[in-house]
């Protein structure tokens, strides 16, 4: 589903987004609520301008509309990967999106991620990954790395990597895997409205990713090793 259309099924043919090149910005309502709504579309890829315009809404929001929820809508496929953006500190700008998302976060905004068409990579990690909670469409594309590239970056055999794939979700793309990691909390089906309303109601502070992982068999220590830490410090 394009951007446009989710935006009309989820806050009515008048919603108000604006499309900015691959820029998605906008103030809507929903269930009679203000929410800030910030994305990505066109697969984008994430330069310093659009992460630093991705900031900027997220930090105006907090400045002008305290503990208003924002909606991230991703559609991404990972960082620019220019001279330019990397003299500039690509690496520095998509920290920045990250740490403005958890400063919302913390001044007791509501972020939601929604996955609605692509994510990858570093500009997956600065946005959804960070959020409260990160959902998805069904149809989704979401991987960190390919399996060909994995192989090339491990030095590890592609058939080994594929093998491990079909039962190991960690080294596997696709939707359903980060479901079972707990990286996206649940799949939006059917009535989109009732999802978004659903998200926002069980949008908390508390990051349950690990817990959700080893629940659904996804990532089984991570849990156990965090409390292990904790208990240590």
């Amino acid at each position: 589903m394009d951007w446009y259309n989710l935006c009309a099924t989820l806050f009515g043919a008048g919603h108000g987004m604006a499309r900015d090149g691959d820029f998605l910005i906008g103030s809507v309502e929903f269930d009679g609520q203000p929410l800030t709504v910030i994305g990505t579309t066109g697969h984008a890829s994430i330069g310093v301008k659009l992460a630093l315009s991705q900031a900027r809404a997220v930090l105006d929001t907090v400045a002008l509309h305290p503990g208003r929820p924002i909606l991230l809508l991703i559609d991404t496929q990972g960082q620019q990967l220019r001279r330019r953006d990397e003299l500039l500190g690509i690496n520095r700008a998509m920290a920045h999106l990250g740490m403005a998302i958890d400063f919302a976060r913390r001044r007791g905004h509501r972020v939601l991620g929604l996955v609605y068409d692509q994510a990858l990579s570093g500009g997956f990690i600065t946005s959804g990954l960070i959020a409260d909670a990160c959902d998805a469409l069904p149809q989704a594309e979401i991987r960190v790395m390919r399996i060909p590239a994995m192989a090339r970056v491990t030095k590890l055999p592609e058939a080994m990597l594929t093998t491990l794939s079909e039962s190991n979700p960690v080294f596997a793309p696709g939707v359903e895997n980060y479901v079972a990691m707990g990286g996206v909390r649940r799949l939006w089906r059917g009535d989109l409205a009732a999802a978004l309303r659903q998200a926002l109601a069980d949008a908390t502070a508390e990051d349950r990713r690990a817990e959700d992982g080893a629940a659904r068999g996804g990532r089984r220590l991570a849990a156990a090793v965090v409390q292990q830490v904790l208990a240590a410090a």
